[in-house]
């Protein structure tokens, strides 16, 4: 080989070499945007990272029972992650839900505290009153979702 190919040849072994490295530091990334956890039980009370499932379709079926109205808190509220809803109470005998998909990258929002629901993902918040947008990195409120009340049963209509 010639001292001109030797030094072609290292170069663009150099430049794989970098390339592939490169590849890698962006799967690392990607990797870390999102989790693979899933609620457990449907109510996860703390930031989680998880993402949506990939049909973005709830689990389930509308009119199944979501909740007992003495699992939602007055002022608070359930993220009930298999079927991607959250319901909460926001003054007493008043209940609203919402698609639990944040609308920032759509993860699964992870909690209700303080009259907010929250992402744990990216830190978006949303008013648990309304779903507007509290606190970004969103900017769209939650899609509200309508219920059924069926004596203690909290159902989606």
């Amino acid at each position: 080989m010639t001292e001109t190919s030797d030094i072609q040849e290292n170069g663009a072994r150099r430049r794989a070499l970098f390339m592939g490295a490169g590849a890698i530091g962006v799967a690392g990334v990607l990797a870390a945007c999102g989790g693979d956890e899933t609620p457990e039980g449907g109510n996860n009370s703390t930031p989680t990272g998880n993402t949506a499932p990939t049909t973005g379709a709830p689990g389930g079926t509308s009119g199944g029972v979501l909740a007992k109205k003495s699992e939602i808190p007055v002022g608070g509220g359930k993220v009930i992650g298999d079927q991607l809803v959250v319901v909460t109470q926001p003054t007493a005998g008043q209940f609203v839900a919402f698609s639990a998909m944040c609308t920032h990258q759509q993860c699964v929002l992870s909690s209700v505290t303080n009259g907010t629901i929250n992402c744990g993902c990216h830190g978006s918040q949303f008013s648990a009153t309304d779903g507007s947008v509290k606190k970004g990195p969103a900017t769209a409120a939650l899609p509200k979702k309508e219920l059924d009340i069926d004596g203690e049963d909290i159902k989606l209509a």
